[in-house]
C-alpha cells in the first residue's frame, strides 16, 4: 500500500466535519463549482467547499509547480492533466492547510470567501468529457441478463471470462448531478409476431455504476500494461448510466445498444481520488479460466466500496432499493484499461469508464430494475404505497457511495437525476 500523508486516520481538521460526512480531511475530493457566476475547482471539507482557484492566487499552493490559473477553469482537465503525482501533491498540500492546528489558512483574513457552505453553491460537471467506454464487468449482473434473455445453463457468453467486455458510448450525454432528463423515445418491438412500434419507452431502468477517469494519455499504438494502469488513472465518481430497455431489446442486435444508453447517464460531482481509496483495496475474485499474460497482474486491485440506488416518487419520501458493492467487479480497472489500449487505442485525460451495473450475489444487492424486478415479474414497494417495475415519470433516482474502515468514512456524496415526461 502506497504511503500518503493526507490518508493519516488520526488527522482532523479545523473545520467542521459531521458525524459520518462524506468528506472528512481523509477525502478531500475534486469538483467544479458556480457561484453567483464565478465558477472554480473546489474541494469539499465536510459542509463546505475550498475554493481552489482563489486559494491558488493567494499562494497558498505556491512551490509545488503548478501553472498559473490552473484551477480558474470550466472543468477539471487542465489540472488532471497534470498527472496523479501533481493531484497527490495537491492534495497533501490541502491536507496541511485543513489540519487541526495550522492557523496558516484558518486565520487568513479572506477565509469566508476562500471556505463557502456547500448549500450555496451549484455543483457542474467536474470534466469535459471527451470519450466515454461502458464496461460490462458484474459476473452476476452478466449473470441475471444471461439468465433473463438466454439460457441459465449458458449465462455468460463464451468471450466473457477472457476479456473485459465493453463498447464505446456517447459522451455528449453525460450529464452532472441535479440535470433532470427526459424519458426518451424509439422503435420498440413488444410483440415479436408484430412490427415495431414507436414511442416513449416504457422499460426506463438505472443501472447502479462507477466510473474511472484518467489523467494521462498514451501514444496511439502504444498499449499501457496492468502494471503502469493506474498511473493513468486519477479518481472515480459514481455513475448512473441510464438504460431503455425496451427500445435496448429491439436494436441491439447485432451492433450493441444505441439509442437505448446514448440518451443520458448521471455522474456524482465529486472526484474521489485513487489516493484517497488507497486504503480500501482488497483482493479480487479468482480468474478462472486463467487470463491472457497482457491481462495478468500483482497486488490488490479491487475496491471496497458500499454503493446503494434509491427511488424518490414524486411527492413522497425515497426508498432504497439497492444496497450494493464495487467489490462485486470481475474485472478490475487496471485490466479494464490494459484491455482497452491493447490494440494501440489512445486515451486522453478526462475520459470516462464506467464499471458496469453492479449487481452482487443476493437480490438484495442486485443493480438494475430489470433484475431488481426480474422483468417486471416482482414488482417493488415506494414509500407512497405505489409499486415499481421500472422508472415512472417524476421519480428521482439517488445513488450513494463510501468507503469505511478504522472510522474514516471515504464518501462521494450522491448523483441525483429526476426523470421528466417525454418531449
Amino acid at each position: 500500500m502506497i504511503e500518503i500523508a493526507a490518508n493519516n486516520s488520526t488527522l482532523r481538521s479545523w473545520v467542521f466535519v459531521p458525524e459520518n460526512s462524506d468528506f472528512p480531511i481523509q477525502n478531500l475530493p475534486f469538483g467544479i463549482f458556480e457561484q453567483k457566476g464565478y465558477k472554480s475547482a473546489g474541494v469539499a471539507i465536510g459542509e463546505m467547499v475550498l475554493d481552489l482557484g482563489g486559494l491558488q492566487s493567494y499562494g497558498f499552493l505556491d512551490g509545488i509547480g503548478l501553472p498559473d490559473k490552473v484551477f480558474e477553469k470550466e472543468t477539471l482537465n487542465a489540472f488532471l492533466a497534470l498527472g496523479r503525482k501533481m493531484g497527490r501533491r495537491v492534495r497533501n498540500k490541502i491536507s496541511e492547510l485543513l489540519a487541526e492546528g495550522n492557523i496558516e489558512l484558518k486565520n487568513h483574513y479572506d477565509i469566508k470567501s476562500l471556505l463557502i457552505p456547500q448549500k450555496e453553491v451549484k455543483m457542474c460537471m467536474p470534466i469535459q468529457v471527451g470519450d466515454y467506454t461502458d464496461f460490462y464487468s458484474s459476473e452476476q449482473h452478466a449473470y441475471n441478463v444471461g439468465c433473463m434473455f438466454r439460457d441459465p445453463d449458458n449465462a455468460l457468453l463464451p468471450n466473457w471470462k477472457y476479456l473485459p467486455v465493453g463498447y464505446h458510448g456517447r459522451a455528449s450525454s453525460i450529464i452532472a448531478s441535479g440535470v433532470p432528463i427526459h424519458r426518451p423515445k424509439g422503435q420498440q418491438r413488444p410483440n415479436d409476431d408484430e412490427p415495431p412500434v414507436f414511442g416513449p419507452c416504457k422499460l426506463l431502468d438505472f443501472e447502479l455504476e462507477m466510473a474511472f477517469i484518467t489523467c494521462g494519455e498514451n501514444l496511439l499504438g502504444e498499449s499501457i500494461s496492468t502494471e503502469k494502469a493506474e498511473d493513468y488513472i486519477f479518481g472515480m465518481v459514481l455513475f448512473n448510466d441510464w438504460s431503455a430497455r425496451d427500445i435496448q431489446k429491439w436494436e441491439y442486435v447485432p451492433l450493441g445498444p444505441f439509442l437505448a444508453k446514448s440518451f443520458a447517464s448521471s455522474v456524482s460531482p465529486w472526484i474521489v481520488t485513487m489516493d484517497a481509496l488507497e486504503p480500501f483495496r482488497i483482493p479480487g475474485p479468482q480468474q478462472d479460466p486463467k487470463v491472457l499474460p497482457y491481462l495478468e497482474f500483482e497486488g490488490d486491485k479491487h475496491f471496497d466500496i458500499n454503493l446503494e440506488a434509491a427511488i424518490r416518487p414524486e411527492g413522497s419520501g425515497e426508498r432504497v432499493v439497492t444496497n450494493s458493492n464495487f467489490k462485486y467487479m470481475y474485472w478490475s480497472m487496471a485490466q479494464q484499461l490494459a484491455h482497452h489500449t491493447v490494440n494501440g487505442c489512445n486515451i486522453k485525460t478526462g475520459d470516462l469508464y464506467g464499471s458496469g451495473t453492479l449487481s452482487g450475489p443476493d437480490p438484495s444487492q442486485f443493480g438494475s430494475m430489470l433484475e431488481i424486478s426480474w422483468r417486471g415479474t416482482k414488482p417493488v414497494p415506494m414509500s407512497d404505497g405505489s409499486e415499481r417495475k421500472f422508472i415512472l415519470d417524476g421519480d428521482t433516482v439517488i445513488m450513494r457511495g463510501y468507503a469505511k474502515q478504522e472510522g474514516i468514512r471515504i464518501g462521494f456524496g450522491e448523483v441525483s437525476t429526476k426523470v421528466l415526461p417525454a418531449l
